[in-house]
């Protein structure tokens, strides 16, 4: 039975070039590869062809004695034969370690990963004025960090892990499949590369216990929700006495009766009678942090907002601070006694407004100054 055309097999053209011929064994090795197709034998030999496909294309010299004679070419049955295939394709070289994991290829690098310890994150919450100017907070977390029996070291006796005799310290074991060298976790270690003979009796051979500890916090004046404060080296202690992770504090802010945020200024809305507002008034309102004196300017319209420079927050790890943001709200008394009408009766004689119709689009705007 002759053997279908290497180019076809792959789908490619003949002149793709290599990462063209990459990617077009890359997916049918991943549709086809056996342990995706358990005891199907159409899909072994779908696998094996675009194996043996890739292998002769992808080398130069094997390519182009393909290209001049064919299938007689690379079998050793003609010339410039190369005797059959010399050698396997690596899978880490085709699927890096984007596909390394599906094929079990990544214990080596996994383990060497694993010698740090995880990062924490704890979520914290404080007041809105805590958040404004800073505040310590005391804390407690439980993490892993190394067992005080065997020192980190995972064994009764000191000595620590010995080399894996199963992988020798690699972390996996690789064997041939086909035409492929196939790489999977050791068994005996967990793709460690060692193993402890004699493990702790307290931390059965973790190397790591767990255990509550308190720590102070300290938040900066200026932080904003969702803020992460790092603190490095505060997470879970490494595998074996390895490098401790980092502890990462997630801060979320209760809100405010009075005021609200806007990035570094502060906003809020306050009443005015309309003598403050028409004749102009200078008031005390209280801010984030005392009293502050507001200046209505004479005329004031109802929803206008007035600038306090220098009152909001400060910004954070700098000098300065943003502003406060005041919205006069004009007041208008819902009960008057009789004295208090017959003197708005009189100013109202003085003064005289066209009741005439105004535009939709100030009508909208009135309707935003008082919602």
């Amino acid at each position: 039975m002759s053997k279908a055309d290497y180019y076809e097999v792959l789908g490619v053209s003949r002149d793709a070039n290599e990462q063209e011929l990459k990617s077009a064994y890359r997916k049918l090795a991943l549709k086809y590869h056996p342990d995706r197709n358990p005891g199907d034998h159409a899909s072994e030999e779908k696998f094996k062809e675009a194996s043996e496909a890739y292998q002769v294309l992808c080398d130069a010299d094997k390519r182009a004695a393909y290209d001049r004679f064919g299938h007689a070419g690379v079998s050793g049955g003609g010339p410039g034969g190369f005797g059959g295939f010399s050698g396997a394709v690596d899978l880490g070289d085709i699927f890096g370690d984007l596909f390394g994991e599906m094929f079990n290829m990544g214990g080596q690098q996994k383990a060497a990963r694993q010698m740090r310890g995880d990062d924490l994150r704890y979520d914290l919450t404080i007041d809105f004025q805590e958040a404004i100017f800073g505040t310590e907070k005391e804390i407690r977390i439980r993490r892993l960090e190394a067992c005080e029996t065997c020192k980190g070291s995972g064994s009764k006796s000191g000595r620590g892990p010995a080399t894996c005799p199963q992988c020798h310290g690699r972390g996996q074991v690789r064997y041939q499949q086909g035409f492929f060298s196939v790489a999977r976790t050791c068994n005996a270690c967990g793709g460690r590369g060692s193993i402890i003979g004699d493990p702790c009796d307290t931390c059965r051979g973790e190397t790591r216990i767990t255990k509550e500890i308190k720590l102070t916090v300290k938040v900066p004046a200026g932080v904003e929700e969702g803020t992460r404060i790092r603190y490095g080296g505060e997470g879970d202690v490494g595998r074996g006495n390895g490098q401790s992770g980092d502890l990462y504090i997630v801060l979320s802010i209760r809100g405010h009766d009075f005021f609200h945020r806007e990035g570094q200024n502060l906003h809020c809305v306050i009443p005015v009678s309309f003598p403050q507002a028409a004749l102009g008034a200078e008031i005390e309102i209280e801010g984030v942090d005392g009293p502050v004196m507001l200046k209505v300017p004479e005329g004031t319209q109802s929803g206008k907002e007035i600038r306090i420079r220098g009152k909001g927050v400060p910004y954070l790890n700098e000098k300065g601070r943003g502003d406060l943001i005041v919205k006069v709200l004009v007041q208008i008394p819902k009960k008057l006694s009789k004295a208090q009408r017959d003197l708005i009766t009189e100013l109202g004689k003085s003064m005289s407004v066209e009741n005439k119709p105004t535009s939709p689009g100030i009508l909208e705007k009135m309707k935003d100054l008082f919602s």
